[in-house]
């Protein structure tokens, strides 16, 4: 798996789409944090970027290089190679390098600009930390896609419907249930409905590390109580875990049961 994983990394890593992935973060960064007084603005503002962007990039990605190394997949698979072994490296090289991206994009200008001398480095680590999660989540979910479908239409419309569905879409059928039910106690939904999507964990996670819950309304008080404490921030950690865990565990099976 490993001789995959840098076989598949370093084949992205040649693509000049890498660079200018990297390139974007990086001008991004630059701008933000050299021409903002506000360290807070800035962090706002490239989440709301990440949180949109970094799952559409790793959705499209995914099914991509799935569909156009399919001739050097098939050629793997008539060796005497595991194919969890195969699929599994080809999606660790792609999320990886990706992860790379964004981690170097903006952390370059995080170093330049020295904020790890102060306190904004937690805040800024942080927004990392999520992007990375969102990376292999979305990565994930997109080989699960294109394993799934054979016709590449199909598969590409099916990942940014996902994307669709998840960045925008849900949102509002959870504000929308929140409104028409909203005489009744709704804690336990609120949290469960935010854990059940990555990108609005991830969001409320961010928000609440920047101390400006109160936007969010009735729901920041409840996120707040939850989510601001160390007890929560594991959870929340470990519910972005699972979405990795998941869809990776549905490539092996997927792998071992698929007729290629």
């Amino acid at each position: 798996m490993l001789k995959i994983l840098k076989y598949s990394f370093y084949d992205l890593m040649r693509s000049r789409w890498s660079y200018v992935y990297l390139a974007f973060y990086l001008l991004l960064g630059i701008v933000l944090l050299f021409l903002n007084n506000d360290l807070s603005k800035a962090v706002i503002t490239l989440m709301n970027v990440i949180i949109v962007l970094v799952p559409l990039i790793g959705t499209i990605f995914g099914v991509m290089y799935y569909y156009n190394s399919k001739e050097f997949t098939e050629l793997l698979l008539a060796q005497p190679l595991k194919r969890s072994s195969i699929f599994l490296g080809q999606y660790l090289g792609v999320a990886i390098s990706l992860s790379m991206s964004l981690i170097l994009g903006l952390g370059i200008p995080f170093i330049l600009y020295g904020l790890f001398k102060s306190s904004a480095i937690w805040d800024f680590s942080l927004l990392l930390i999520t992007g990375a999660f969102l990376t292999f989540i979305f990565t994930a979910l997109a080989f699960n896609i294109a394993l799934s479908n054979e016709n590449k239409i199909k598969g590409f419309g099916y990942a940014i419907l996902l994307w669709l569905f998840l960045a925008i879409i849900y949102d509002g059928i959870f504000l929308m249930s929140l409104i028409i039910f909203e005489d009744y106690p709704l804690d336990k939904l609120s949290l469960v409905g935010t854990m059940l999507n990555p990108i609005d964990l991830s969001r409320t996670l961010i928000l609440l590390k920047l101390d400006i819950s109160a936007l969010l309304g009735y729901t920041g008080a409840i996120f707040k109580k939850f989510f601001g404490t160390n007890y929560g921030l594991i959870i929340s950690f470990i519910a972005l875990a699972i979405w990795v865990i998941l869809p990776i565990f549905r490539i092996v099976k997927k792998s071992r049961k698929k007729d290629f």
